[in-house]
C-alpha cells in the first residue's frame, strides 16, 4: 500500500484536526480534496517552523489572558457587596429574579471591570438579602462576588 502523507491544516476539519495541526492522511485524500480546496499544505521544514512559532505566540497570548484574569479576580474580590435594587412584596419576596446580566452590569458600574454575563453564575434569588455570585473570568480563573438584593425606594 501507499505511504501516508504529512500535511499541515490551514483550517479546522471535523474529525481530522484543528488549524495548524500536523496530520497524516491517505495520499488520495490529500491530493484530491485537502490540497485543491486549500484546506492543508504539504509539511515542509519551513512550514513546520512557522506552525511552531504560531503555537508559541498563542501560548504567550493565553498566558497573558490568564494573568489579566488573575488581576481582575483580585480587584473583584476586594469590592464591597454590590447592591441590586428589586421591587419587593410581602415577606421580602422579590418580583421576578436577579439575572446574570443585571449582576454583570452592576459589577461594571461598581468597579469599571467589564464582565461577560454568560460567565456569571447567579444562585436562585427569590428574597431580599445577601448572596454570593461566581464570576468566571477565564477557563481557569473564577472570582466570588458578594451581592446584596435590596428593595427599591417606593415612589409616592
Amino acid at each position: 500500500m501507499a505511504k501516508r502523507v504529512q500535511l499541515v491544516l490551514n483550517q479546522d476539519i471535523y474529525k481530522l484536526g484543528r488549524s495548524g495541526d500536523l496530520v497524516e492522511v491517505a495520499p488520495g485524500y490529500a491530493r484530491n480534496y485537502l490540497l485543491p480546496q486549500g484546506l492543508a499544505v504539504n509539511a515542509t521544514p519551513g512550514i513546520l517552523r512557522q506552525v511552531e512559532r504560531r503555537r508559541e505566540e498563542e501560548r504567550k497570548r493565553l498566558a497573558e489572558m490568564k494573568k489579566d484574569a488573575d488581576v481582575q479576580k483580585v480587584a473583584l474580590e476586594k469590592l464591597p457587596a454590590i447592591q441590586i435594587e428589586k421591587q419587593a412584596g410581602e415577606k421580602d419576596a422579590i418580583f421576578g429574579s436577579v439575572t446574570n446580566r443585571e449582576v454583570a452590569e452592576a459589577i461594571q458600574a461598581a468597579s469599571g471591570i467589564e464582565v461577560d454575563s454568560r460567565g456569571v453564575d447567579v444562585p436562585e434569588v427569590r428574597k431580599l438579602g445577601s448572596y454570593s455570585v461566581e464570576v468566571k473570568l477565564h477557563p481557569e480563573v473564577s472570582a466570588t462576588v458578594a451581592i446584596e438584593v435590596v428593595a427599591t425606594a417606593a415612589a409616592e
